[in-house]
C-alpha cells in the first residue's frame, strides 16, 4: 500500500465568512476536514502567511483597487484585501479545525514581492516551502488536498504535487471556491482533470 498524505490549505480565519477575505461557505468543509484526517499516514497544513506589506495587497498600491491586475515579481498579480498578515486572528487556523493530527505546517506567501498560491511553491516557482521535500521524506506517494480555495490555493497546491511526481486527488466536498467570476471553480476543476488530478 502506498503511503498517503493530507494537506490541509489555508483554513484561516480570514478565508472563512467574516474574515477579510470569505469564501462563501468555507466554514462548512471543516467538519468534513476533521472526519477524514484519521484516513491518512501523515496529515500536513498550510499557511497564507504574508507580511504587512505584502504585494498582493491592493493597500500596497496607490491609487488600485481590490481585483484590479498589476505586476508582481514579473508575473500579473490580481490584487486582494490585506489578509492573512503574520502573527494576526486573522491568519490563525480556525478554531474548529482539529490540528491535533498535523504533523507540520508550512508557511506561505511570506515574500513581499511574489505571491504563493500553492503550498509547495511561490507562483514563480523560484523558491520552495519544504513540502515537496518534507512528503518525499515521509515515503508518501500520494495525496489529497482540502481546503480553501478551490479555484486558487487548492488548485496550485495539486497542479503543483502533480507535477512533482505524487499521485494527486482533491477532495471537492472538502473545499471551497472563491468564484470572483462565476465559472472560476468549474474552470479550476477542468484545468486539475487535465492534469491527470482526481476529482473525488
Amino acid at each position: 500500500m502506498s503511503k498517503k498524505a493530507l494537506i490541509i490549505v489555508d483554513v484561516q480565519n480570514d478565508f472563512c465568512p467574516g474574515g477579510a477575505l470569505g469564501v462563501p461557505d468555507g466554514d462548512k468543509i471543516i467538519p468534513i476536514i476533521n472526519r477524514i484526517q484519521g484516513d491518512y499516514d501523515l496529515v500536513v497544513a498550510t499557511k497564507d502567511w504574508h507580511p504587512a506589506n505584502h504585494g498582493s495587497f491592493a493597500a500596497s498600491h496607490e491609487g488600485k483597487q481590490v481585483q484590479d491586475i498589476v505586476r508582481l515579481g514579473g508575473l500579473p498579480q490580481i490584487l486582494w484585501p490585506v489578509h492573512c498578515v503574520q502573527g494576526t486572528e486573522g491568519a490563525e487556523f480556525v478554531k474548529e479545525l482539529d490540528t491535533s493530527h498535523i504533523a507540520k505546517v508550512f508557511e506561505k506567501g511570506t515574500d513581499p514581492e511574489i505571491d504563493s498560491y500553492s503550498g509547495l511553491y511561490d507562483n514563480g516557482h523560484k523558491k520552495a516551502t519544504g513540502l515537496s521535500e518534507y512528503l518525499k521524506e515521509n515515503g508518501i506517494e500520494e495525496v489529497a488536498i482540502a481546503g480553501l480555495a478551490t479555484d486558487y490555493c487548492v488548485k496550485f497546491t495539486a497542479m503543483d504535487a502533480r507535477q512533482d511526481g505524487f499521485k494527486t486527488k482533491v477532495i471537492l466536498g472538502a473545499c471551497r471556491g472563491v468564484n470572483l467570476i462565476p465559472t472560476d471553480v468549474d474552470t479550476a476543476i477542468r484545468e486539475m482533470r487535465l492534469a491527470g488530478i482526481e476529482m473525488v
